[in-house]
């Protein structure tokens, strides 16, 4: 996704595309960033160029990567931090060699600290787009304080993640960040709290593309005309490198525990009968395809049926979302918001919560909370290079 994304703004700023996709194309007022103020900058385990990248997704026509392949040919991702005890079935070779996390975090800074240099930027945004880790369990007393996650840091502590890594060396140093994905990040306290302190947005977690957004239209319709829902079977195939990562059972893990909390909190009850599945279809490739039977009963406990296929490109769904939110999580950088911003949650399956209650799910509810909090104060609007996005 980080790929199109990149290759998306390229075209967009020379005119090959226009804005259809970008959900806040036509915000006006608010201070959000011009979408050509946007520079990016990453790292990963594979270190291809993003163009021999973009090649091997497919996810571009002919034409659109022609016009882009001499800027994306250009652009190579910087090693990564990584831990296969965490994301078993990624195992490329562009890693950081250093041991210990306290170096891993160093290494990271510098990166940013060298980009945002050499690109001569003014701020930092980083989205956590990495392959899906292993659940971690919060509640350790490691992730309870700052203080404990810096004293863990120091022993180098077996269950602190990849993710954590990035999350923890974005909010200490004021930077926003956001986690796209369903793997354990800035959500634990310790890191939501240094956060709130260092004046660093986040916003988490697990992008709300395609399955997970029709769900969250259809039950709060389906709760209002009061149409019991008795059962919710929904199963995807993808055949990309996220496929790839969740065909690990631990990954898959996670993905399936965000993708599937979203129904009982919108109708008010237990769905007995709520089935997620996700499978690795190598030859789909991104082109994901998400099957959903939901059965319901109705007036006189008369049995009805709903049935949607819905055959996307998992990359061209997210990738707008990942630009929109670093646009938005600059903008809350720059009002002097930190910790989480509860009103970017309609960009996620599970969002973060300031107090840890229960989350808004429903799409409806979750989009007006954006456009107020988009229209309750605005900055001056930056156009032109001034940002970095990593």
């Amino acid at each position: 996704m980080a790929t199109t994304a990149i290759a998306g703004m390229e075209l967009l700023k020379r005119g090959v595309v226009d804005t259809t996709g970008l959900p806040l194309a036509g915000v006006k007022g608010t201070g959000l960033v011009d979408y050509g103020a946007l520079t990016f900058g990453g790292w990963d385990l594979y270190d291809d160029d993003l163009a021999k990248a973009a090649r091997t997704h497919g996810v571009l026509t002919d034409s659109q990567f022609q016009a882009v392949e001499p800027v994306l040919s250009k652009l190579r991702p910087w090693p990564a931090v990584s831990n296969r005890n965490f994301c078993r079935n990624m195992v490329g070779s562009s890693n950081k060699k250093m041991s210990g996390l306290r170096a891993q975090v160093e290494a990271i800074h510098q990166d940013l600290e060298r980009f945002q240099r050499e690109q001569q930027l003014d701020r930092v945004v980083m989205i956590n787009c990495a392959s899906t880790e292993r659940p971690v369990n919060t509640a350790l007393p490691q992730f309870a304080t700052p203080e404990a996650f810096e004293a863990a840091l120091d022993i180098n502590d077996p269950e602190i993640s990849p993710a954590m890594l990035y999350a923890y060396a974005a909010v200490s140093r004021g930077i926003p960040f956001a986690n796209f994905t369903p793997s354990v990040a800035a959500d634990v306290p310790a890191l939501l709290e240094l956060a709130r302190r260092n004046g660093a947005p986040v916003a988490g977690k697990d992008g709300k593309t395609g399955q997970t957004l029709l769900k969250t239209v259809l039950a709060p319709a389906l709760r209002d005309r009061a149409l019991y829902v008795s059962g919710w079977y929904s199963t995807n195939i993808l055949g990309n490198r996220d496929g790839e990562a969740l065909n690990d059972p631990a990954s898959k893990a996670s993905k399936i525990d965000t993708k599937g909390a979203v129904l009982d909190s919108i109708l008010g009850y237990k769905v007995q009968d709520h089935i997620v599945q996700i499978q690795y279809y190598r030859p789909r490739g991104d082109n994901k395809e998400a099957w959903d039977n939901i059965d319901v009963l109705g007036f006189l406990g008369q049995p009805m049926q709903l049935k949607i296929n819905f055959l996307c490109k998992d990359s061209i769904l997210a990738a707008p979302l990942v630009v929109e939110l670093a646009r938005t999580l600059d903008l809350a950088k720059r009002r002097g918001e930190g910790g989480v911003v509860e009103a970017l949650g309609c960009f996620f399956k599970a969002p973060m919560t300031q107090d840890g209650r229960t989350p808004e799910h429903a799409m409806p509810e979750q989009q007006r909370r954006l456009m107020k909090w988009l229209s309750a104060g605005s900055v001056r609007p930056v156009v032109g290079n001034e940002l970095l996005r990593g």
